[in-house]
């Protein structure tokens, strides 16, 4: 675990962990995302649900930032949050946490294929945009890794 990473975030990624194994019971990928306030209490959290609703922009972070926009106390502006999400976030996450104006994000494992946050582009750290989220990945990443692999193993049938 990187030096400096607050325990309550590590509590968050765990909670985002179980959020995605439960996603799997619906046939999403497993990915979950808790979002914390400034005093690092949880103000939402999703998993998965493009499966269940039948809705392309259903990811756990994008229903986590909605359902925690409308707690937080500064409308759609999450100053102060931490974005805590099992996978790297794609493009559409990564700029729906900067136009959230979250203040962290923090991920498990990265994703070579389609993540957002360095792996293969890198909008949350976009010196062009207005916002920038500090990133933190790597947290719990083989955990994630493993309930990913594992999802797309049965889904392929080997």
């Amino acid at each position: 675990m990187p030096q400096g990473y607050p325990v309550n975030e590590d509590r968050a990624m765990l909670r985002a962990l179980e959020l995605a194994a439960a996603a799997q019971e619906w046939g999403d990928t497993p990915i979950g995302a808790v979002v914390l306030g400034a005093d690092g209490n949880v103000l939402a959290e999703a998993a998965n649900e493009r499966e269940k609703r039948g809705d392309p922009t259903a990811h756990a972070e994008v229903l986590a930032l909605r359902a925690a926009a409308r707690v937080h106390g500064d409308g759609w502006r999450l100053t102060g949050a931490t974005l805590v999400v099992s996978l790297e976030p794609c493009t559409m996450c990564a700029g729906a946490s900067v136009l959230a104006r979250v203040s962290r994000v923090v991920y498990g494992a990265d994703d070579p294929k389609a993540g957002a946050a360095g792996s293969l582009w890198d909008v949350v750290r976009d010196r062009r945009l207005n916002h920038r989220p500090e990133v933190v990945g790597g947290i719990r990443a083989e955990e994630s890794g493993a309930l990913l692999r594992a999802f797309f193993r049965a889904k392929r049938g080997l």
